[in-house]
């Protein structure tokens, strides 16, 4: 299978899980899928977002050697949101090296505290802040500042989101 030709073909939750299915059974066609999503074509970065999204969940040790990749791209200019939404539901399911926890969080804070980032990277967002906040309890207020003035103009999806982390917060 050439990836890049079957991202370029077509687009839908099929084909991103066969391309995922593909691309987990040895690390070139994994670095293939990786290389579209590093092109500087926003579609097909934009397709193959899904497709690396799902090659995570069903093989998480394929994305190790690419978390650097995936951190780099949260903080790209003009990166499309689909690419940075599958990075950052990638993040918020695998433990993080310790060496990109302060991009992470940085990139993680700017994306919830700006009101244009769309519902699911800030959903996201704050899981992934949550999840380091076991390791830096010293973010814990801002978290929950954030959540907590952000509160009224934000989506269901993050007040949803907030309330467990904040509940969770509680709780501990």
């Amino acid at each position: 299978m050439n990836i890049r030709l079957e991202l370029e073909k077509e687009h839908s939750k099929e084909q991103a899980s066969r391309i995922a299915n593909y691309a987990v059974q040895h690390k070139k066609q994994f670095k293939e899928l990786m290389d579209c999503y590093t092109d500087e074509n926003y579609r097909l970065s934009q397709r193959a977002a899904w497709s690396v999204s799902w090659a995570a969940k069903n093989k998480p040790a394929m994305i190790e050697p690419y978390i650097g990749v995936l951190v780099k791209r949260l903080q790209e200019p003009g990166v499309h949101p689909a690419v940075i939404r599958n990075a950052v539901r990638i993040l918020e399911d695998i433990a993080i090296p310790e060496q990109f926890h302060g991009e992470v969080m940085n990139a993680c804070f700017g994306f919830i505290e700006t009101p244009s980032t769309p519902a699911a990277i800030k959903a996201f967002s704050l899981t992934v802040l949550f999840n380091l906040t076991k390791q830096y309890p010293e973010i814990k207020p801002e978290l929950k500042l954030i959540i907590e003035e952000r509160w009224d103009t934000e989506t269901a999806a993050f007040r949803s989101r907030g309330r467990k982390i904040l509940k969770e917060m509680s709780d501990v």
